[in-house]
């Protein structure tokens, strides 16, 4: 899209320069490209995202939607002077919402706030977005990059977004099926994920003490606090798709703020109960860490952080070896971490 004509010299002397966000969609366009899929009907740059939605052999589609932000991880990216993987954690963090309810993630769309628009490093979010799109399967129809001088450092951005995805309502995951006996699969994280990063912060004492970032850790296998800090979100959506399609999935859930004990209890109902096998969770370096650094009680942790966990899938027992065979053809870390109670209570850690 050519925009030889739209310029003003008043506007940019005020801070928002409209020509480097014509740049900034040129540049991006290359990382859009890559998540074209069969619904996609129009290049960015109009005024909205259009879609084809295709619901053959569906008898009542669902829309399932989901928005959220990386949170304050953006901060770390800002200080670390690293963008190509946070729009990661954007896709992942509303893709992997939807996907409890069985939905297949359709489009996504981003929202970038900055104090200044670099169009370089507007890019690099935006090709980190693309990617997040790739492993999901959603594709980039649109967005929004919006210049705040004054409401924000010129260095600083936050990014955020939103997904749609369909499912035959006959096989959304509602947990209207899940009974005692059932047992709780664990899907491995790849690290923090997009929460608890101002207790992270805290901890660390990061917006002090920057140079505790760059430090090789030997409890991290020689990674940096930053760099472990930093490893994107993981995506479960192909994953849990493929055991949809061969497990009869009775709940889901994506272990965000709030961690085990705000999570786990929205996948359950009323009057069965969560038994969570403390010492068959596989908790992560990063996570001890934090506790030790931080002296953070073990209650506390597990009611922030995902401590290894980053999905958890309720199946019938005599499924498990069968999901577990699934998940690991699909590149997960797979195991099983606790079963369904009949119970008032809708999660006990033992």
């Amino acid at each position: 899209m050519e925009h030889t004509n739209s310029q003003s010299a008043s506007y940019a002397a005020a801070g928002v320069d409209i020509t480097a966000g014509y740049k900034s969609v040129e540049l991006m366009k290359k990382h859009i490209k890559r998540t074209k899929n069969e619904g996609c009907l129009d290049d960015v740059g109009g005024f909205g995202g259009c879609f084809g939605l295709n619901v053959a052999g569906m008898e009542e589609p669902v829309l399932v939607s989901g928005t959220d932000g990386c949170g304050t991880k953006v901060k770390l990216a800002i200080l670390m002077d690293k963008h190509d993987t946070i729009g990661i954690d954007a896709v992942a963090m509303c893709v992997n919402d939807i996907i409890c309810c069985g939905a297949k993630p359709l489009f996504f769309l981003d929202y970038i706030a900055c104090g200044k628009n670099y169009p370089e490093k507007i890019a690099t979010i935006v090709g980190g977005v693309a990617e997040g799109c790739v492993q999901s399967g959603a594709a980039l129809i649109g967005g929004e990059t919006a210049e705040h001088p004054g409401l924000m450092p010129v260095e600083d951005y936050d990014l955020a977004g939103f997904a749609v995805g369909v499912v035959d309502k006959k096989k959304m995951i509602d947990n209207t099926r899940m009974a005692a006996g059932d047992v709780m699969i664990a899907l491995a994280s790849t690290g923090i994920h997009s929460n608890g990063f101002s207790l992270c912060r805290k901890v660390f004492d990061i917006d002090n003490n920057p140079a505790e970032l760059y430090t090789a850790r030997e409890e991290l296998g020689g990674k940096s606090v930053a760099e472990a800090l930093l490893v994107p979100t993981r995506i479960y959506v192909k994953s849990i798709l493929a055991l949809l399609e061969q497990v009869d999935v009775k709940g889901i859930s994506h272990i965000t703020g709030g961690g085990f004990y705000e999570n786990i209890p929205r996948s359950i109902p009323d009057g069965l109960g969560a038994v969570i096998e403390k010492n068959a969770v596989r908790v992560l370096p990063i996570f001890d860490m934090i506790a030790k650094t931080g002296n953070i009680p073990e209650r506390d942790m597990f009611n922030t952080y995902n401590m290894g966990v980053g999905m958890s899938v309720v199946v019938k027992a005599e499924e498990v070896d069968k999901a577990l065979e699934i998940l690991a053809a699909h590149g997960e870390t797979a195991y099983v971490i606790g079963k369904i109670v009949t119970s008032d209570e809708k999660i006990t850690i033992v």
